[in-house]
C-alpha cells in the first residue's frame, strides 16, 4: 500500500483574535495528530489583581478583552459583592441586564455578519460579502452600534466602560437618554428579526455530534447574569460549586488552559444556552425561533451562528422590556464596606459562562485571583469538533477545502483567545 501523508501547518490566524495554530496529521485515511496550539504570551491579570483594592478591579479586568469587557465587569463584581456580603437593589439588577444586553447585541452583530457569515456565503472576507449583500452587512453594522450606544448608556464609552462600580453605578442615565434609547431600540426590532429569518436561510453545514451543553440558568429569566450553572447531563450546581466540577488543565503545546467537566469537554456559548434556556426565552423569540422550521435542541455545531441571531433578538426585547418604564433611583450604588472574605461570581458573555473567585483581606485588598473565560472552556470541545467535522467532511478532500473547513468550524466558535482564523500558510507533504 502506498503511504499517504499529509501535515497541515497553521502558523497565524486572522478574523477571530490573536495568535495561534493548528497541527493536522493524515496518515493513511485516518488523523493522527490534530492539536490547537496557541502560543501567545501569558498576560498575568489574576497577577496583576493581587494587591489591589477591590474598586480597582473593575477597571483591570475590563481590559482582559476588549469586545466583551462587561462580561468581565459584571463576574467581577458579582464575586466581589458576594464577599462583602452585599445585595444590589432591584434598579442595578435590571440595568446590569441592560448593559449586558447591549454587549451580546455588539458582539454577536460583529461575530455574524463580519466573521462567520462569509464562510457560509463562500467569501474570503466581509469587503467581498459586501458587494453581493450590501443590505446583511448594512444591518450588522446597524445593530453593532446599536450595542455600543446601548453599553455606552450605563458605561459612559462603549470600549472599556468605566460607568459601572461595585454595588451598582457611578450613575443613573437620565429618563431623557433611556427614552432615546427606547426608540432605537424598538427601530432595530424589524433588523433583529430580519437577522433571524436570514441566519436560518444561510446554507451551513449538516454536522450534527454528540457533546455535553453548559451554561447558567437562571430562576426566570434567559440568563446574562444570575443563576445556577447546568448542563444536558444533569450537572445543577451553585456558582460557589464550580471548582468542585470543572478542571483547568495545561498541554504541552499551549500556553492557553484546556477545560474539563468531570474529565469531559463541554460545550459553553450561545448555543449551549439556547439549548438549555428555550423554556426562558422571550415569548416574541421563541415565537420567532419557531418561525425558522430548525428545531432546538440542536446538536448541529453550525446552528451556534443562528443561536447567536437568536440571542440579538432576545438582548433587543429584554432591553425594551426592562427600559418601558424606567425612573431614576435616588441612588445608582449600594455603598461598600470591605470585609474579609471569598466570593465568586459567573455570567455569561457572549462567547460563554465566565467565572472568576477572589479572596480579600478585611481592607479590601485582593489577596488571590481565578479568572476562567469561556474561550478556555470550549478549548477542548473544539479540538473534538475538529476532528468530528474534518472526518465527516472527508480527510480525502483537497488540501485548500481541508483548511476551509477547518477554519469554518473554529471561527463558528467566535473563540477569544486573541487567536482567529484565516490560515495565511498551510506546508503539506505526502508521500
Amino acid at each position: 500500500m502506498t503511504e499517504r501523508r499529509v501535515s497541515i501547518h497553521v502558523p497565524a490566524m486572522t478574523r477571530v483574535e490573536g495568535e495561534g495554530s493548528l497541527r493536522l496529521r493524515i496518515e493513511h485515511g485516518k488523523i493522527e495528530e490534530l492539536a490547537l496550539d496557541i502560543f501567545e504570551p501569558p498576560r498575568y491579570f489574576e497577577k496583576f489583581l493581587e494587591g489591589r483594592r477591590y474598586h480597582e478591579v473593575m477597571d483591570i479586568v475590563a481590559r482582559i478583552c476588549g469586545i466583551c469587557p462587561i462580561a468581565y465587569q459584571m463576574s467581577a463584581a458579582q464575586a466581589l459583592e458576594n464577599a462583602f456580603g452585599i445585595t444590589p437593589t432591584a434598579w442595578v439588577r435590571d440595568m446590569r441586564r441592560v448593559f449586558y444586553c447591549g454587549e451580546w447585541l455588539q458582539s454577536h452583530a460583529l461575530h455574524v455578519h463580519l466573521l462567520a457569515a462569509p464562510d457560509f456565503l463562500g467569501f474570503d472576507s466581509v469587503i467581498g460579502m459586501a458587494e453581493k449583500h450590501p443590505e446583511a452587512v448594512r444591518r450588522g453594522l446597524r445593530l453593532q452600534g446599536l450595542g455600543n450606544e446601548l453599553i455606552r448608556l450605563l458605561g459612559a464609552r462603549s470600549v472599556h466602560p468605566v460607568g459601572a462600580c461595585v454595588g451598582g453605578f457611578f450613575r443613573a442615565p437620565t429618563t431623557e437618554q433611556v427614552a432615546a434609547m427606547r426608540d432605537r431600540l424598538s427601530a432595530a426590532l424589524p433588523d433583529a428579526e430580519a437577522l433571524v429569518a436570514w441566519s436560518a436561510a444561510l446554507p451551513v453545514p449538516d454536522d450534527d455530534q454528540a457533546f455535553v451543553n453548559v451554561s447558567l440558568r437562571h430562576p426566570s429569566d434567559y440568563p446574562f447574569a444570575e443563576g445556577r450553572i447546568v448542563s444536558d447531563n444533569g450537572l445543577d450546581i451553585a456558582i460557589d460549586d464550580y471548582d468542585q466540577h470543572f478542571e483547568e488543565q495545561h498541554r504541552s503545546q499551549s500556553t492557553a488552559l484546556f477545560s474539563a467537566l468531570h474529565g469531559e469537554a463541554y460545550l459553553v456559548g450561545p448555543l449551549a444556552r439556547l439549548n438549555l434556556n428555550l423554556d426562558r426565552l422571550p415569548a416574541a423569540s421563541r415565537e420567532l425561533l419557531a418561525q425558522t422550521g430548525i428545531s432546538f435542541p440542536s446538536s448541529n455545531m453550525f446552528h451556534s451562528l443562528l443561536a447567536r441571531a437568536m440571542e440579538i433578538h432576545i438582548a433587543v426585547v429584554e432591553a425594551m422590556r426592562l427600559l418601558e418604564y424606567y425612573a431614576e433611583p435616588p441612588i445608582a450604588h449600594v455603598e461598600v464596606t470591605p470585609v474579609a472574605g471569598v466570593g465568586c461570581g459567573a455570567t455569561e458573555a457572549p462567547r460563554g459562562l465566565l467565572w472568576q473567585r477572589y479572596e480579600l483581606d478585611d481592607q479590601g485588598i485582593i489577596r488571590d485571583a481565578r479568572i476562567v473565560p469561556p474561550t478556555s472552556q470550549n478549548q477542548a470541545r473544539l479540538e473534538v469538533d475538529l476532528q468530528q467535522s474534518l472526518r465527516a467532511f472527508g480527510l480525502d478532500q483537497a488540501d485548500d477545502a481541508l483548511r476551509l473547513r477547518a477554519e469554518t468550524v473554529i471561527r463558528n466558535y467566535d473563540p477569544c483567545i486573541s487567536c482567529a482564523t484565516h490560515f495565511l500558510k498551510i506546508d503539506v507533504e505526502r508521500r
